[in-house]
């Protein structure tokens, strides 16, 4: 099993490790331990790098294959022995503005769950960009303006952000613990990392976030339209 150490840590920019396994159907190896997280839940995938010996192995990105995390290199012909230590590396400026990104997801979700009862119907974001569909009958200028204030007033509250990996049974003991329309959570899933912004938010997630609330900037809610009868969809820019 790899250590996912993004899981509790998503401030962690680089690690060493040892290789586990060598797929040469994916030009992909399995290590030991990674911070770099392979994407899912929305979030993309981290940038970065590896390296053994001082040797660039071309890496590509992190995948995640029959259930299990493989680090995907550009050719086969760089894929390192089993045992090999592996030094790797996140592009930190760009996984800090997912980070800050995705916890600004669960502001805008927190608020309008708290507020208006909404259920989240889907999503999907970039650094710095994002959108969020949830079920809203009607959207207007006038209320995206006040949810808008309503989040940034949760940015500047400067809630704590905790992590927590639970086992199941306990976890879904949580009110309201899945704010998806559908629960996503497959069934042989055992335990399951609950995100939860302190005073607003909690929830079931399995993406990176920053520490608190302030670190995320000032959320603009750039544009919104209506996707369906109840599916009203809100984009986001997190700016300085």
């Amino acid at each position: 099993m790899t250590e996912l150490i993004y899981q509790l840590d998503s401030y962690c920019k680089d690690f060493d490790a040892h290789v586990l396994a060598v797929n040469p159907e994916f030009n992909a190896i399995q290590l030991d331990r990674t911070c770099i997280y392979p994407g899912g839940g929305g979030q993309p995938f981290d940038k970065g790098s590896l390296s053994t010996d001082g040797t660039d192995l071309h890496f590509m990105r992190a995948r995640t294959i029959h259930g299990e995390h493989w680090h995907v290199l550009e050719s086969s012909q760089n894929l390192p022995e089993i045992g090999s230590s592996v030094h790797g590396s996140i592009d930190w400026e760009y996984r800090h503005q997912l980070m800050r990104t995705h916890t600004a997801m669960h502001i805008l979700c927190g608020v309008i769950f708290r507020d208006y009862g909404a259920q989240v119907t889907g999503g999907d974001m970039q650094a710095l960009e994002a959108r969020m569909d949830f079920e809203f009958e009607t959207l207007s200028k006038e209320l995206i303006g006040v949810i808008e204030e309503a989040v940034n007033k949760e940015v500047q509250q400067a809630h704590p952000i905790r992590v927590k990996i639970l086992p199941r049974e306990e976890a879904f003991q949580i009110p309201d613990l899945i704010r998806t329309k559908i629960n996503l959570l497959p069934e042989h899933i055992s335990e399951i990392r609950t995100v939860e912004i302190v005073g607003l938010d909690l929830q079931a997630d399995g993406g990176t976030h920053v520490a608190n609330s302030s670190e995320v900037g000032h959320i603009r809610i750039s544009d919104y339209k209506s996707k369906g009868k109840i599916n009203k969809r809100i984009y986001v820019s997190i700016e300085d």
